[in-house]
């Protein structure tokens, strides 16, 4: 299950070593919510943990990640696993350029294009 959100970048924290073989980096963003700001923290993994190098704290950037959790000696965690990090413009600029696509469970209408419909045809079964 993947999930994105837009915030300004607070602070970007240094790679942590965990163990020989894995690393880990955290940083958080703001999020604008209702009145009240809310101050939201992910981390990076492995390969991942330059992604956040090329973006500047108070960078507005947008954030696609992971939920991810697990239980250790009777204790449940949570970790929001970022995978993807872009410039919100550059991400509108991007879909403006592809071409809109259907979700799973929405089918053509009679006010939909009929130029919609041949999409449809190269269905497997």
């Amino acid at each position: 299950m993947s999930f994105e959100v837009e915030g300004k970048l607070i602070k970007k924290y240094d790679t942590e070593n965990k163990t020989g073989s894995f690393q880990a980096r955290e940083f958080v963003i703001e999020v604008s919510s209702g009145n009240y700001p809310q101050f939201v923290k992910f981390q990076l993994v492995q390969d991942r943990c330059t992604l956040v190098d090329v973006y500047q704290e108070g960078e507005m950037i947008k954030v696609h990640f992971d939920l991810r959790g697990r239980e250790w000696n009777g204790k449940y965690f949570t970790n929001l696993n970022a995978w993807r990090i872009d410039r919100p413009s550059a991400t509108a600029q991007t879909k403006e350029a592809q071409p809109q696509s259907r979700g799973a469970g929405d089918f053509p209408t009679a006010t939909d294009d009929p130029g919609d419909a041949g999409s449809f045809d190269d269905l497997p079964f």
